[in-house]
């Protein structure tokens, strides 16, 4: 128990694990370092697959146009005709979840297991939620929405600015640590075989899961935001 409570508490910290040997070496999260390595996956990945489109596609072009038109839809359905402009980044966003939480296959470290990741994303998507509001009524309609439905209201509505980010960070970042723990205590019992299971429905099942719900919670609350009373 007292290596759980090491490997917990290590997990936890996010111990930095690299520096930059600039002006006597600038340390860097690993967290840090496998979005930077997330986003590298991302660019490459989008010139290689848009190299050589072609108008009727074939083989592997249909696979990912299949997933951007599924990406395309699923959000459409959420945010309507809308919420077209935000696309590129709510699917942006569900790529990067997705990849973080499966790079665990190949033996790295998912940066969402850093709280100062996924509070930082549930930050950003708080952000844009109220963006898309102030966007789709204006600053005067916005503003007056805190006040809805009746003025007394208006210090819960504003709490709620703070609860919608820290509940998606929360939800993020425990079920991404929890699942960490778990794979631990059947590491502890049985060490053969079943850890292998397990590893593959919380890194691929699981880690996806986590990705859907984060980015449609995202965009639940933004369709809410821009909803015209």
């Amino acid at each position: 128990m007292g290596d759980l409570a090491d490997k917990l508490m290590e997990e936890l910290e996010c111990r930095t694990s690299f520096t930059i040997p600039v002006f006597g070496g600038i340390p860097v999260p690993e967290s840090c370092v496998m979005t930077w390595f997330i986003m590298g996956l991302l660019v490459i990945g989008s010139i290689i697959f848009t190299k050589r489109m072609k108008v009727v596609p074939t083989g592997f072009q249909c696979l990912v146009e299949s997933f951007v038109l599924w990406m395309d839809n699923f959000f459409l359905e959420i945010l309507g005709s809308k919420g077209k402009k935000y696309l590129p980044i709510l699917e942006t966003l569900l790529l990067y979840i997705g990849i973080s939480n499966l790079i665990g296959l190949v033996g790295l470290r998912p940066p969402t297991k850093d709280l100062g990741v996924t509070a930082t994303l549930a930050i950003f998507a708080i952000l844009l939620i109220q963006y898309s509001g102030i966007r789709q009524k204006g600053v005067r309609k916005w503003l007056k929405g805190f006040c809805e439905p009746m003025a007394f209201m208006l210090p819960l509505n504003l709490m709620e600015l703070v609860i919608k980010p820290l509940s998606l960070c929360m939800r993020l970042f425990g079920n991404v640590l929890g699942a960490f723990v778990i794979m631990e205590f059947i590491k502890l019992l049985v060490p053969v075989g079943v850890p292998l299971a397990f590893s593959f429905y919380f890194d691929v099942f699981d880690g996806a899961i986590q990705a859907y719900v984060f980015v449609f919670l995202t965009s639940l609350f933004m369709s809410e935001a821009m909803e015209e009373e």
